[in-house]
C-alpha cells in the first residue's frame, strides 16, 4: 500500500470541493463539474498522485 501524502485539512477541503462540484453537476450544472469525483476520491484515499510527482506532503511526519 502506498503511503498517505495528504493531511486532514487538505482532505477536508478536497472532500467539500468535490462534493460541491458533484452536487452542482447533479443539479443541472455543466458536465465538467463531474471532475469533482477526483478531489473526492483523493480525499478518501489520502493520496494525491500530483503531490507524489512534485514531492509535496501535507500530512504530519511520523517519528518512528
Amino acid at each position: 500500500m502506498l503511503a498517505k501524502n495528504m493531511g486532514l485539512i487538505d482532505r477536508v477541503l478536497r472532500a467539500v470541493l468535490g462534493a460541491g462540484l458533484i452536487a452542482w453537476a447533479l443539479a443541472g450544472g455543466p458536465v465538467w463539474a463531474w471532475i469533482g469525483v477526483v478531489p473526492l476520491f483523493t480525499a478518501a484515499v489520502a493520496r494525491c498522485p500530483l503531490y507524489s510527482i512534485v514531492g509535496i506532503k501535507t500530512c504530519a511526519v511520523s517519528k518512528a
